[in-house]
């Protein structure tokens, strides 16, 4: 099975993504066509200035639609930069390395080498784009082993925004390895912890589609960091007959919330699942409040899963969740 990189599940969702101000003058304009001035986004980003403080304007990159066929770095010197796609749909950024694809040494090459999109840059904002690793469903190959991992995209900025995207894979779709991360409005498809990482993450109204049984969430939250995951007003939907769990930790801190979250009967009714790690129930924050729709069972959810009031729901905003000591709010410009 092939990732579908045009998914029919996601076009409704991002079929609005409009800006709601006019979008803004570019920097640079990418184009396959050659009708830009640099037609791959990796050309433009390697071009853009080391703009490292955050007070400056972005360099903004302007891509029109096409399907670019290429892995993405973004190093830490070059974070201030607005991506944004002609249309999410139609503006893709595809790759397809999987964690046991042999490296120069004969090796696999791993998890953490795989990503189509690496951000390593502070401040950096996409938006109406794909992101896409389209090696789709673990499993033999006729040259080699089975797939396993295979990231869409490693986010180790902080910062980070992304505004009506889709980010399309199979295992592992989206490493949110460190930093603060906000996602509004994006469509996020995947199998088996396809969400997972340290990083402290806001989803505020997104759609998440899991493809086959599976876990949604794992992630790997610090003993000491106040928040893991939040996602807040989203939808849950599956392929028919998937059966998922809403999180299993990585990690033993692990902690993710869903608040208000319209819930499909793809979500499991016990909920959550302690990855076979029983010490795990007694440390992670596992918590929703307002679940909706047939997949929304409190009462058979496991018994380690924590209650969460109205009061303490209410909160939990992006700018509470997101602030961190320098105060970032994730709404601004």
């Amino acid at each position: 099975m092939k990732v579908n990189i045009l998914s029919a599940v996601g076009a409704s969702l991002l079929a609005t993504a409009l800006f709601a101000q006019p979008a803004p003058k570019p920097d640079v304009i990418v184009a396959a066509d050659g009708t830009g001035q640099y037609k791959s986004l990796q050309e433009a980003i390697s071009a853009a200035p080391m703009k490292t403080d955050p007070a400056t304007p972005r360099w903004i990159i302007f891509v029109k639609a096409g399907t670019y066929n290429e892995r993405i770095y973004v190093q830490r010197e070059r974070g201030n930069i607005h991506v944004i796609g002609e249309d999410a749909e139609r503006t893709i950024i595809a790759y397809n390395l999987y964690a046991n694809l042999p490296g120069p040494d004969g090796k696999p090459i791993g998890t953490f080498r795989t990503p189509t999109v690496q951000v390593d840059g502070d401040g950096m904002i996409w938006e109406n784009i794909t992101l896409a690793n389209t090696v789709g469903e673990p499993g033999p190959r006729p040259d080699g082993p089975p797939v396993g991992q295979a990231l869409a995209l490693r986010a180790d900025g902080d910062r980070l925004v992304f505004r009506h995207c889709r980010f399309l894979g199979w295992q592992d779709t989206i490493l949110v390895n460190r930093g603060r991360h906000y996602f509004e409005d994006c469509y996020i498809e995947g199998h088996v912890d396809f969400i997972f990482g340290a990083a402290t993450v806001y989803f505020n109204r997104c759609h998440i589609h899991v493809l086959k049984n599976g876990y949604i969430t794992a992630a790997s939250t610090p003993k000491d960091q106040p928040y893991g995951y939040v996602f807040a007003d989203c939808k849950i939907t599956g392929a028919a007959g998937v059966l998922t769990y809403l999180g299993r930790p990585w990690r033993d801190f692990a902690q993710t919330i869903f608040l208000r979250t319209e819930m499909s009967e793809a979500v499991r009714p016990e909920g959550w699942h302690n990855w076979s790690k029983p010490q795990a129930e007694q440390t992670t924050f596992y918590a929703e409040f307002g679940s909706t729709g047939p997949g929304a069972s409190p009462a058979t959810r496991v018994l380690w899963a924590k209650p969460l009031t109205a009061e303490i729901a209410a909160t939990l905003t992006p700018t509470k969740v997101l602030g961190g000591a320098d105060g970032w709010n994730p709404l601004g410009p």
